[in-house]
């Protein structure tokens, strides 16, 4: 882990620099970061992701509507819900927060022989299958299920 930390460390700087420039507060960044990974969902849903209620949760999404960051729509089946999405713009924001530093790990990595690299992918491939495992089972807790289920 302490290798892990380290390099955390090292990009820094590279994924604080969209974040910082953003100017997002903390509300709007969770917001977003929920509709990035969810999609569109209804007021009444992103309000309990987030801990809000409805009314709190209806000036942060102005906020962030006004920035033309995301969308409010009535819902095709039920006229009395909107539903919030993320725009283009937001969606850009978004991935550019999440993906930054990937040009400087691009740079890092071209420096790695080919035998080096392969045991980064190798590495990374357990990684994943790990992180990927765990949120099966996160998920399958949280609907209330059983491994056996």
């Amino acid at each position: 882990m302490g290798s892990s930390i380290q390099l955390e460390h090292l990009f820094a700087d590279d994924r604080s620099d969209p974040l910082f420039s953003s100017h997002l507060t903390m509300s709007q960044l969770k917001i977003m970061l929920l509709l990035s990974r969810h999609g569109t969902l209804s007021g009444g849903e992103l309000a309990r992701l987030i801990g809000v209620g409805a009314a709190a949760l209806s000036g942060m999404v102005d906020r962030l509507v006004v920035q033309d960051l995301v969308t409010r729509a009535e819902d095709r089946n039920d006229r009395r819900v909107r539903r919030i999405g993320l725009t283009k713009a937001g969606t850009e924001v978004i991935e550019g927060i999440i993906t930054a530093g990937v040009a400087k790990q691009r740079e890092i990595l071209s420096r790695l022989s080919a035998e080096e690299l392969a045991i980064v992918a190798q590495a990374m491939e357990l990684l994943v299958r790990e992180a990927a495992a765990a949120s099966l089972s996160d998920r399958a807790a949280a609907a209330g299920e059983t491994p056996e289920s």
